[in-house]
């Protein structure tokens, strides 16, 4: 199993996205890049934290590689808005691609570089790549929340 994470906006549909695919063997929802020790919901919300909302997924390389993630990460959400995603406003919501080793920040920047040039957006991409950091779950609430609120 290998691990990536992600930052598109609200956790629980980015979480929702990621649950469906076939290879993804599990799914949390969290905050990651920061500089505030053990945040809380509301912590992050209150744009005191540094850290954003991110989904990890474990994923079985065999079944699905780093790359196709990538394709859903694009896909779902809009990496041209900065800290925005909908209506959703805050560093927290940025756009961001924590890689767990050298060859994830290899594909992800060869990644973006392939969507900027796809033609499919009209503004730059700003999404961030940086090395994983220390990974905060959220609380058990927040974990799988629309499967548990019953929407998809």
């Amino acid at each position: 199993m290998e691990k990536a994470t992600f930052g598109a906006g609200c956790f629980w549909s980015v979480e929702a996205a990621f649950r469906q695919l076939k290879g993804v063997k599990s799914t949390s929802v969290g905050y990651m890049g920061g500089y505030f020790p053990n945040p809380c919901y509301l912590d992050v919300l209150s744009r005191i934290t540094g850290h954003a909302e991110v989904v990890q997924v474990e994923y079985d390389p065999k079944s699905i590689s780093y790359d196709e993630l990538l394709t859903v990460f694009w896909d779902i959400h809009d990496p041209t808005t900065l800290n925005r995603q909908g209506p959703d406003r805050g560093e927290q919501y940025r756009s961001v691609i924590f890689c767990h080793n050298a060859q994830q920040a290899e594909v992800a920047q060869h990644s973006k570089a392939k969507q900027q040039m796809s033609g499919k957006f009209d503004k730059n991409i700003v999404t961030e790549i940086k090395p994983a950091s220390e990974y905060y779950l959220a609380a058990a609430e927040h974990q799988q929340y629309f499967e548990k609120k019953g929407r998809h």
